[in-house]
């Protein structure tokens, strides 16, 4: 599986936007590392955005919207909020 910043910031934002729960986020950055190749020269971005995703389960880690905000800057994305009546 090719591995794109569009990609990954598709999965960052269905987690933000509570499509996928914390740990399919995980279970897809973890087999991302393991079997997937980083699109040609954003490897050592993707892989490092991937990579933290990877540990977003992990208590001493977690995942706020800070670091969503920090790692979607890296990708060259930005996150924006909409209020809407519920």
């Amino acid at each position: 599986m090719k591995i794109t910043k569009k990609a990954v910031a598709g999965k960052i934002s269905a987690y933000l936007r509570h499509r996928i729960s914390v740990e399919e986020l995980v279970d897809w950055a973890e087999r991302a590392v393991m079997d997937g190749s980083f699109e040609p020269g954003q490897a050592k971005v993707l892989a490092a955005v991937v990579g933290r995703l990877g540990l977003a389960d992990v208590k001493a880690f977690g995942l706020t919207w800070e670091d969503c905000e920090k790692l979607l800057r890296k990708l060259g994305y930005a996150a924006r909020v909409d209020i809407v009546a519920a």
